[in-house]
């Protein structure tokens, strides 16, 4: 006996919203937008996701109310805005979350032009491109602390209160938007140079104590010396301070799902391991 799925019919544009808008952490946020994940395997877990999301956003009473009022009124060009507006609201989830990763990576690549190991590129498979060792070295530090510290489960619980408060078709005040977004890009920055500034003392006095050498005893050959001393001085000094590296990134990560939370008017839960509370239908 056929089923007959018209009554479903009227609720599709509000799924295909639902769906575009969980689907846009699956390109820029940390783990799941990784390169190395295949196309198909994003594509289920988005579909997955979207089932689960879809029938508890309807028996949430503020959400269905947005739900309903995205219904009426619909036609294929409004969806299409809308939909665009949904895919921009998980770009800009996915994007703020991955900020403090790619300020760990910035830093790295400062310090690795210091040491002389820039010529040298890695390919790194979570983002795609290639970086050099100690750019490398401190994503993946960022990465697994991100993981470990339970940045995933933040991630998409800010995601799925979002609906509670940011109604279908987009947010509100762009402005508020590209001003949150200028505030992590600082944020970033500043996390890239409070990671490099050790070193980059380093690298300073390594070369203010090589150029002394150097006329004092002209005889020695400092260039043939000078890049291996770089090296194993900072690798030495990598070794000291990565553990205040890890608790640099932890900050910066606080702070930066903080002000995500904040934004879309969600109760920043603690990160500190401690899995968020499961919103309550």
């Amino acid at each position: 006996m056929p089923v007959d799925l018209t009554p479903l019919l009227p609720f599709v544009p509000v799924w295909l919203m639902i769906l575009f808008r969980l689907t846009g952490i699956f390109v820029l946020a940390p783990a799941l937008g990784s390169q190395s994940i295949p196309r198909m395997v994003k594509v289920f877990l988005a579909l997955s996701l979207s089932f689960a999301v879809w029938p508890m956003l309807w028996a949430d009473p503020q959400a269905a109310e947005h739900l309903g009022a995205a219904i009426g009124g619909l036609n294929m060009w409004s969806l299409a805005v809308m939909v665009a507006f949904e895919l921009l609201i998980g770009y800009l989830i996915g994007y703020a979350a991955s900020l403090p990763m790619v300020g760990m990576q910035l830093g790295g690549h400062m310090i690795d032009q210091q040491m002389g190991l820039a010529v040298g590129g890695i390919f790194n498979p979570e983002s795609g491109t290639e970086s050099a060792a100690m750019g490398q070295v401190l994503f993946m530090l960022a990465l697994a602390l991100f993981v470990m510290a339970g940045g995933l489960e933040v991630m998409l619980t800010t995601l799925a209160q979002s609906f509670r408060t940011v109604p279908l078709g987009g947010m509100q005040h762009q402005h508020q938007t590209a001003q949150f977004v200028v505030g992590l890009v600082t944020v970033m920055f500043e996390l890239a140079i409070r990671v490099s500034a050790p070193l980059l003392c380093l690298m300073f006095l390594t070369s203010a104590g090589m150029g002394f050498i150097m006329r004092t005893v002209p005889q020695m050959n400092i260039l043939s010396v000078g890049f291996s001393v770089r090296i194993l001085a900072s690798v030495a000094l990598l070794i000291v301070t990565i553990g205040a590296l890890a608790a640099v990134y932890d900050d910066t990560a606080t702070l930066t799902f903080q002000r995500i939370m904040r934004f879309f008017s969600v109760t920043p839960p603690p990160f500190d391991g401690t899995p968020p509370p499961t919103p309550t239908p």
